[in-house]
C-alpha cells in the first residue's frame, strides 16, 4: 500500500529514468506496478543485493559558477524513479558512522555532515581525532571528503581567545570562516542572526516581484494569498522557530516591512511573523534562546539547562 501511494503521487510532467519508465505511467498503473517493486525492493533487502538498473541514473552537469575551474563547479542533478529512496539508502549506510567520545557529535542529513565538538581547557585533541576518524572512515568505505567544501568556524566568547592552528584533513587544510550554511540556516561565530536574515529579507524581496506582477494581471485576492503563502511565506517561516526567539527588534521590523509591502499588494491582512512563530512552536515548551548564554556568568558547565524554562546555554568554545 506504501509503494501504490508513492507511485500515485508522482508528477507526470517528470522526466522519465534511465529505465524509460515514464511518471505518467506509474501513477496510472500505481496498484499493478506496487506488489511487483515490492517483492523486488524485499528481496534486494534480503538479499544485501542492489540490481544493477537501479544503480543507473541520467546526470546532467548544471554550472553553478559562470566560469568552470573542475567538477567541483558543476551542481549535479539526478534523474531516476529509484532517487526517492537514494537519502534512506544512504542513511543506513553511514549508520554505522558515529563519534565514541562524548565531547565530539557527528550531525548527519543525508551526505552532509557536521562535526561538533567541545574544546576544554584549551585540549583540542578529541575533536581532532574525532575528524581524523571521519575521514578513516569514509576513505575505508569507499566514501571521499570533499575538503574544498569542508569549513570550520568557532564559537568562543572567550576575551582573550588563543589562536588555534588550523585544522587539516587528508593534508588539506579546512578554511576556518566566521559563519556558515547549516541546512538552509547562516549560522554566525556570534550566534546572531543578522547574516541569516539578510538573506530571507533579500529572498523575500526578490519574490515580492512576482506579487506585483500577478496584481497587475487582476489576479483574484484568493490566488495571491495562496502565492504568498506558498513562495513568500515560506521563506520567512523557515525555521522560525530557531532563530526568532534570539532575533533583535531591528531585525524583525525588516522581515514584518515585507509582510506589510505584501499587505499592501494583496490588499489583505496577513499573519505576522509572530503569529507563524506561534504556529510553529509546542505550546508546552519555552523555545531554546541562545540569547541567554549572554546572561550567565556561570562557565561550568555545557550546555547548561535553565530549570524551568527549556533555554540552553553554551558556555565553551565549540568548533563546527
Amino acid at each position: 500500500e506504501d509503494v501504490s501511494r508513492v507511485f500515485k503521487k508522482q508528477k507526470t510532467r517528470k522526466a522519465s529514468g534511465p529505465d524509460g519508465i515514464s511518471s505518467a505511467c506509474l501513477k496510472a498503473c500505481a496498484d499493478q506496478l506496487a506488489p511487483v517493486f515490492t517483492q523486488i525492493f524485499n528481496r534486494s533487502l534480503e538479499q544485501c543485493e542492489v540490481p544493477c538498473s537501479f544503480e543507473r541514473s541520467t546526470i546532467i552537469p548544471v554550472p553553478k559558477k559562470p566560469k568552470i575551474t573542475g567538477l567541483n563547479d558543476y551542481c549535479q542533478t539526478c534523474r531516476s524513479h529509484m532517487c526517492v529512496l537514494s537519502p534512506l539508502l544512504f542513511s543506513l549506510y553511514t549508520n554505522d558512522c558515529t563519534s565514541k567520545d562524548p565531547s565530539v557529535k557527528l550531525l548527519k542529513f543525508a551526505d552532509d555532515t557536521t562535526v561538533i565538538g567541545l574544546i576544554q581547557n584549551g585540549d583540542e585533541s578529541a575533536y581532532r581525532l574525532g575528524v581524523e576518524q571521519l575521514a578513516v572512515w569514509c576513505s575505508y568505505n569507499n566514501l571521499e571528503l570533499n575538503t574544498l567544501k569542508t569549513v570550520e568556524m568557532i564559537v568562543d566568547f572567550r576575551r582573550k581567545s588563543p589562536a588555534l592552528p588550523p585544522l587539516t584533513i587528508m593534508n588539506s587544510t579546512v578554511e576556518a570562516v566566521e559563519s556558515f550554511r547549516f541546512l538552509g540556516s547562516t549560522i554566525s561565530q556570534d550566534l546572531k542572526w543578522a547574516n541569516h536574515i539578510d538573506s530571507i529579507v533579500k529572498k523575500a524581496q526578490q519574490r515580492l516581484y512576482f506579487l506585483r506582477q500577478l496584481k497587475k494581471f487582476n489576479l483574484p485576492q484568493e490566488l495571491l494569498i495562496q502565492f504568498y503563502s506558498a513562495v513568500i511565506e515560506s521563506v520567512l517561516s523557515t525555521s522560525i522557530t530557531v532563530w526568532f526567539g534570539s532575533a533583535t527588534k531591528s531585525d524583525i521590523r525588516r522581515l514584518q516591512r515585507t509582510v506589510r509591502t505584501a499587505e499592501r499588494i494583496i490588499g489583505a491582512p496577513l499573519p505576522t511573523l509572530q503569529d507563524l512563530y506561534t504556529s510553529q512552536t509546542p505550546l508546552t515548551l519555552d523555545t531554546p534562546c541562545l540569547n541567554c548564554y549572554r546572561q550567565d556568568g556561570d562557565t561550568d558547565h555545557w550546555p547548561q539547562e535553565h530549570p524551568g524554562t527549556g533555554t540552553v546555554s553554551f558556555h565553551r568554545p565549540f568548533p563546527f
